[in-house]
């Protein structure tokens, strides 16, 4: 199981991760990337992470 977190400081608001996310686990509010749905249903892909240029994006092995 993976887990998919956003730290919201890092997040420059570019919206890449969304399109990047084959789950659609991400979305964006306030012009900030959050996740929308169940964070475990993360497939550890890691596709967020390559198109995200400030580093915000992490996955964790469970």
């Amino acid at each position: 199981m993976f887990i998919v977190s956003i730290d919201e400081d890092l997040c420059s608001g570019c919206e890449s991760c969304t399109d990047g996310c084959p789950a659609h686990l991400l979305g964006f509010s306030e012009d900030k990337a959050h996740v929308t749905g169940d964070e475990t249903e993360c497939m550890g892909c890691e596709s967020c992470i390559s198109v995200c240029p400030t580093g915000a994006i992490s996955i964790t092995e469970m």
